[in-house]
């Protein structure tokens, strides 16, 4: 089964990244401003972005981007230069990722949960010159010697005069920078096994392929109105609701942040037609007591990923809200989002699927020798598409390794049935996934390691009805080492949703096994039969 039947784009085979040749649409955007370009001459005075009272049609977010990155050049910012965004859900992130694009400038995403270690890190590898930042968070910003690199900081906030609101001073450029297809467009760092992040290079032709994927899959439209209700510095907000608005020349309703009862308020008042989100926040969002008082009527297209979908939670929307088609959506950051898509009139039969391949991706399970294994086989999944990046920025050992012949090892355990369906079942990686959040347990086991009453530690997955995974700790402890103590060293460290919740503190060393490899699972199975 493919996606035949609906109205996808004709695509062609092109050399991509030098060495790959993948199927591309034919027609598309040359770069992320043509795409935005293209919005704006499409629907000039429809509605693009919505936060609380703030309205602006594409228009004016076009000529705004054009002002905010002619203030980026006069700070001396050139081509390929990358600015760093350390912002939370505001219409100020969505100008300035519009702006760089103008710039022809690489937009280096931060979380608006990581704090200064981690922010620094980040900051030194990527070697940008430009933060821009909340106000709220300048004490995580780390100081000068720190950053040798960062030349520039502007901070933003709701007073209307802050640094940021001075760059709209400046006359729009009157032309764009041009940028080939394949330069990168943003950094997105993902967690590394080792404990260090890894920044993945999503290129111009990356961000379009996906978008075009989503717009065609999905059948958006101009009308189509999606609420960014996850956060906008992760590849599901920036593409997945951000990039794909931009693509339909649609509305982009911005939440500050998720809360069950305001998302209801919002997406009935806005009359929301498609987002996506996490499993956790659809069930939220039906435990509130008020659900069936607001009319959700507009809402069609409800996309999730990043867990699955309990069948319960499809059976209640289905109940509550009958013109909502659900669709899972498969990817990662280094897929730019979406490698499988489940048709909405498809989910409720392919429960266990995460759906079908998009539009030019070819995905299969392998082996330990990279041999690909018949359908029905579970195997590593690999993955080749036009949205799958070049690889990892500063980094040639671990793009090596990551990356075969254009295909991207993702590190889960799936398999791919003869009519096409995709099914991912165990992750070979170490990470727990906390409500769509990802996190790898060696760098929570290595904040944890540079404690002088640790002597090592072991992190696990807890599991939870909510939000399918929390973290759970396993230390072993000399001297007066408490829980608290320990949790507040990792807060300061991480960012919170990687803080250990819940710790066992021992003074037993940790279950190997011959290879001297901690038996994980034999703590899962303790930890279990223990609550």
């Amino acid at each position: 089964m493919d996606w035949s039947q609906h109205s996808i784009p004709a695509m062609r085979l092109e050399t991509r990244f030098g060495d790959r040749v993948v199927p591309v649409f034919s027609e598309r955007p040359g770069s992320v401003w043509a795409m935005i370009a293209e919005a704006a001459e499409r629907n000039p005075d429809g509605e693009a972005l919505i936060c609380g009272d703030r309205r602006m049609n594409w228009r004016e977010v076009i000529e705004q981007s054009a002002r905010i990155a002619t203030g980026f050049q006069r700070l001396g910012l050139q081509r390929g230069d990358r600015i760093a965004v350390l912002l939370g859900n505001r219409i100020e992130f969505v100008l300035t990722m519009f702006a760089a694009a103008h710039a022809g400038l690489v937009t280096v995403l931060l979380s608006t949960r990581q704090q200064k270690p981690e922010i620094a890190y980040v900051l030194n590898d990527s070697g940008a010159r430009l933060l821009v930042h909340e106000a709220t968070h300048a004490d995580r910003v780390p100081d000068a010697p720190e950053v040798p690199d960062l030349k520039h900081r502007i901070s933003v906030d709701d007073s209307g005069t802050s640094q940021f609101n001075s760059l709209l001073n400046h006359a729009a450029s009157a032309t764009p920078t041009e940028v080939d297809e394949e330069d990168t467009a943003m950094i997105l760092y993902t967690s590394g096994t080792t404990g260090k992040p890894k920044g993945a290079m999503l290129a111009h032709c990356n961000i379009i392929h996906s978008s075009m994927a989503f717009v065609s899959c999905l059948q958006l439209n101009a009308a189509d109105r999606s609420i960014a209700a996850v956060p906008l510095g992760h590849v599901t907000g920036v593409v997945a609701n951000m990039m794909t608005m931009v693509r339909c020349a649609g509305a982009l309703i911005v939440m500050p942040e998720f809360k069950a009862a305001e998302y209801l308020k919002l997406a009935a008042h806005e009359r929301v037609t498609y987002t996506v989100m996490v499993p956790a926040m659809y069930n939220l969002c039906l435990l509130q007591p008020d659900f069936d008082s607001y009319d959700l009527s507009s809402w069609r297209i409800g996309g999730f990923g990043g867990a699955p979908m309990p069948i319960a939670t499809i059976e209640r929307l289905a109940a509550r809200i009958p013109g909502l088609k659900l669709a899972n959506c498969y990817g990662a950051t280094e897929t730019t989002s979406p490698s499988t898509m489940m048709p909405g009139e498809l989910t409720a039969r392919h429960i266990d699927s995460v759906g079908l391949p998009c539009p030019g991706a070819q995905i299969m399970a392998v082996d330990a020798q990279g041999h690909e294994l018949p359908r029905g086989e579970i195997g590593e999944i690999w993955i080749h598409s036009g949205s799958v990046i070049k690889g990892y920025w500063n980094n040639p050992k671990a793009t090596a390794e990551s990356f075969t012949a254009g295909f991207w090892h993702s590190g889960d355990l799936g398999s791919i049935d003869e009519a096409n369906f995709v099914r991912v079942f165990d992750r070979q990686k170490d990470m727990i996934n906390r409500g769509g959040l990802k996190i790898y347990s060696a760098e929570v086991e290595s904040v944890l390691s540079g404690h002088p009453d640790v002597l090592e530690s072991a992190i696990i997955a807890k599991p939870c009805p909510v939000l399918g995974e929390r973290v759970h700790a396993v230390v072993v402890v000399k001297g007066g080492a408490s829980v608290a103590t320990l949790q507040a060293w990792c807060a300061e460290r991480l960012s919170d949703y990687k803080v250990p919740e819940t710790i066992d503190l021992t003074a037993d060393p940790l279950p190997r096994n011959a290879n001297g490899k901690v038996l994980k699972r034999q703590l899962r199975e303790a930890r279990n039969s223990s609550t």
